[in-house]
């Protein structure tokens, strides 16, 4: 059986372990195994040996915020081991910290030698993806220092530094080479009759740029009551729905995972902030559209994470033309990196902007906020980004030009740039990729609400009624151009997109119900539209597919074209809604509540798009982040969209 691995997160930091709580380093599994801060591998190995065997395994790790497992020495019926090894792990900031208890099985006193085998890779998680790859790493220097009480790897490459330090208490008996530049700690523990010794066992890992004093919790528990401390101040004073405990529940384990997925950013005035991350174990850093729903769902309940989210992308917002990095005057960034090869330049990501919807997802947000808090000042600091944001989407966004936003495809990047960003989700029913300069419908959506609530926010805070007006018209525009030019009348349905010679991508798509949610299409479109998206081929009894069944194109295990996304049914919930389709909102609303009981509460990035008819409990997508910003926040959008019904 393929060891499992179990997830451990703690902001910026994270750490893949397997069923006996080792990381073996083993690369091509899949899932980027190890210790991970700022997208650099801090623990390539960390495996534990009794005797110089690796241990049996008596309870696996389960899933949680702390590793805990229970192993033995290999034995059998007539020699039981001679004892038992109690296994705690958690990450901290920037740290991961190890509770070994060895307990002795015997009446007489036992010697045991035990063995922790521990190394550093420093590479970079670009390169732990399966996309076969590779990045030229020249001049790299790598150092191995024994310590007193552990050992030191140090990697250099330029004026790119790293450092993991991995410290003992007690100290081990001594440090081994292995031949392979990992290095084994040893003990050997003298155990008296059914006594017991514990080990503590502690890495910090200092990125490059590091420049904040970090310590390592003294144990794991420690790290416990930070994290309780943590998801309380998140879940604190929010009303879960009493006559819904499903959904409740459900509400309270997104904003425990929210509390958890909090990483540093900086403000406009290098303010430090925190902020939504994407999820991990991929996208442990700031995407801006992910963020944007992320808080834009969490707001009603918690308005903190929206208003750092506004001011770190606005400190990231692009001031001029970059072809590499795809940013251009006003753009809202979409992802942030600070791994090494970001910072040569050998992927584009340090500062990406490929995002066609980021944009109008921050003024969207920015308005929403206002209007949520009154919190005018912000409105009016932000007042220079919002207007670069509104210029961007006239502009280089294509508004004027084309009518529509457009994005082309990245060479370097991204092929498909709204939030439907794998190659091939962009097409048309039978499968064929659109061509050319894309328009695609969901960002039409964000863009024509984009344009209202900004000039809701010039007329009641700005005091610019000229500027208010002329937005104000061009969303008007904006909505007449889309249902003349997207509405596909044999199937009453809009398309997905058109492509560069404005033909319509013809696909039945989820991304319809966004144009419910941003109130671009007229009412009598919008309910059409509604009652479509739950009939079968659409509504798998978890959720609304990304692509309705039946098509060619269809796949239950693709990314986006047939898998069900908690992020796209809240917003799809949140659409019917406003449209005054309930009842439909409701069962879609009780369709992903169900789906997170069934998985502890909690909903993962992505389900596979088979139906709840003949699969009884959901199928999980294999490449799915475990913990995900916006699905975490989805049950808020859902409590927002239908209370506790």
């Amino acid at each position: 059986m393929t060891d499992r691995h179990h997830l451990l997160v703690y902001g910026g930091t994270f750490a893949a372990v397997g069923d006996r709580g080792d990381i073996s380093g083993v690369r091509g599994s899949g899932s980027p195994e190890g210790l991970f801060v700022r997208d650099a591998r801090h623990l390539s190995r960390w495996q534990l040996t009794v005797d110089g065997a690796v241990p049996e395994t008596l309870t696996p790790v389960a899933d949680g915020d702390t590793a805990r497992c229970v192993l033995v020495p290999r034995g059998g019926r007539t020699e039981p081991p001679s004892c038992t090894l109690f296994r705690e792990q958690a990450v901290g900031d920037s740290s991961f910290v190890e509770s070994l208890r060895v307990v002795s099985n015997r009446p007489t006193a036992t010697t045991v030698r035990l063995a922790v085998t521990v190394d550093a890779d420093f590479t970079d998680q670009f390169e732990l993806r399966s996309d076969h790859r590779t990045y030229a790493k020249g001049g790299v220097v790598r150092r191995r220092q024994v310590l007193d009480d552990g050992v030191e790897f140090t990697y250099r490459r330029g004026e790119w530094r790293s450092v993991t330090t991995v410290t003992a208490e007690p100290a081990p008996d001594g440090v081994e080479e292995t031949g392979t530049g990992a290095r084994r700690l040893v003990w050997t523990l003298e155990l008296e009759p059914h006594g017991s010794v514990e080990l503590t066992l502690r890495v910090m890992a200092r990125p490059h740029g590091e420049k904040r004093a970090l310590r390592v919790p003294r144990s794991p528990a420690a790290v416990t009551e930070q994290v309780i401390a943590q998801e309380g101040e998140f879940v604190e004073g929010v009303a879960f729905p009493t006559g819904w405990p499903e959904l409740a529940a459900a509400c309270a384990r997104g904003l425990a995972d929210l509390a958890s997925l909090q990483v540093q950013a900086s403000g406009p005035d290098g303010e430090e902030l925190r902020v939504p991350a994407a999820g991990a174990p991929w996208f442990l850093t700031l995407l801006g559209r992910d963020a944007l729903l992320t808080s834009l769902f969490a707001l009603p309940y918690r308005p903190g994470p929206t208003r750092a989210t506004l001011l770190a992308l606005a400190a990231a917002q692009a001031k001029e033309v970059g072809p590499e990095s795809v940013s251009q005057p006003g753009k809202i960034v979409h992802e942030v990196r600070h791994g090494e090869l970001a910072h040569f330049g050998q992927v584009p990501y340090g500062r990406y902007y490929g995002s066609v919807d980021a944009t109008p997802l921050f003024l969207v947000v920015l308005g929403a906020y206002v209007e949520q808090t009154g919190d005018a000042a912000l409105a009016r600091r932000l007042e220079p980004n919002a207007r670069a944001a509104i210029g961007w989407m006239l502009d280089h966004g294509g508004l004027t030009s084309r009518g529509y936003l457009v994005y082309r495809a990245d060479q370097g990047g991204l092929a498909n740039q709204n939030w439907k960003d794998s190659p091939g989700a962009i097409c048309s029913a039978d499968g064929t990729r659109a061509g050319g300069p894309v328009m695609a419908a969901g960002a039409q959506g964000y863009a024509y609400d984009a344009l209202r609530r900004t000039a809701w926010v010039a007329r009641t805070v700005w005091d610019d009624d000229t500027y208010a007006a002329l937005l104000e018209q061009a969303a008007a525009d904006l909505r007449d151009r889309f249902q003349r030019d997207f509405w596909m009348r044999e199937q009453s349905f809009p398309a997905l997109a058109l492509d560069g010679e404005g033909r319509q991508v013809d696909a039945l798509a989820s991304d319809a119900g966004h144009l419910l949610w941003s109130g671009l299409l007229d009412k009598e479109y919008g309910e059409v539209v509604g009652r479509r998206l739950l009939e079968p081929d659409f509504f798998s009894g978890w959720g609304v597919r990304t692509l309705a069944a039946g098509q060619p194109a269809y796949h239950p295990l693709s990314y986006h074209r047939g898998s069900v996304w908690p992020h796209d049914n809240a917003l799809i919930t949140l659409g019917l809604a406003r449209y005054g389709l309930h009842d439909e909102a409701r069962t879609v609303a009780h369709a992903l509540v169900d789906a997170a009981t069934a998985t502890g509460h909690r909903l993962p990035e992505v389900l596979a798009g088979y139906g709840r008819d003949t699969h009884a409990e959901p199928v999980p997508y294999p490449h799915a982040c475990v913990r995900e910003s916006r699905s975490a926040a989805a049950p808020l959008a859902l409590l927002t969209a239908v209370g506790g019904a």
